[in-house]
């Protein structure tokens, strides 16, 4: 039988490499919605490096969400959650990153209806950057398997999104849908999905020993 420590390292690995790969799909997406809503190449750019590193925060976390999989929806494992934009801010604050992208990161979970966080920000309040993330980094997560439950085809994400429509600024929204089913974007979400079935448990370890 597994000792705690080595199933908690064994989580790590896996929210390392999930941490990766959803910053990568995440990255592609808002790039593409910021391209599609005529954004200059300069704030493109800085999307997709919010979306890469947004969620480097949550690799604080792995051990206080250690048997997430049964839990995943616990009120202690939600407020732990809760911190990771908080803790990602906290991290990148210390690196080269533009006040751009770090208020991006900060509040890509506040919802334009003002029911998300940190802060309940609402409208127009929320960062321009952290609207744009709200909507990739949600669709991402739902197109993507879960220790809960399995992955959304892209049509069902699609529709959760829209049930929960206030969430999201629309002008962002209609950007994102024009973009979603464009074959460029297509084979991104493909892409990360082939690249999340590959182990890479062992190049993994040796860059976080």
């Amino acid at each position: 039988m597994k000792s705690k420590s080595k199933e908690l390292d064994s989580t790590l690995l896996a929210d390392f490499k999930d941490n990766i790969i959803h910053g990568i799909c995440v990255s592609n997406l808002t790039y593409l919605t910021a391209r599609k809503m005529e954004l200059d190449e300069g704030t493109c750019y800085e999307l997709a490096l919010a979306g890469l590193v947004h969620d480097i925060g949550k690799l604080r976390l792995s051990s206080y969400l250690y048997g997430r999989a049964e839990n995943a929806f616990s009120m202690e494992n939600m407020k732990y959650m809760r911190m990771h934009s908080t803790l990602s801010y906290d991290i990148l604050q210390y690196y080269d990153f533009s006040s751009f992208v770090l208020q991006s990161v900060l509040y890509h979970h506040e919802n334009y209806d003002g029911s998300g966080y940190p802060e309940n920000l609402k409208g127009e309040d929320i960062p321009f950057g952290a609207r744009v993330m709200r909507v990739a980094d949600t669709f991402t997560a739902l197109i993507s398997d879960r220790p809960y439950r399995k992955a959304f085809d892209i049509d069902t994400a699609m529709q959760i999104m829209i049930d929960e429509i206030g969430n999201y600024d629309m002008e962002v929204f209609i950007a994102f849908q024009k973009v979603i089913h464009e074959p460029k974007t297509l084979e991104i979400i493909e892409d990360c999905r082939l690249i999340s079935k590959i182990d890479y448990t062992k190049y993994i370890e040796t860059l976080i020993k």
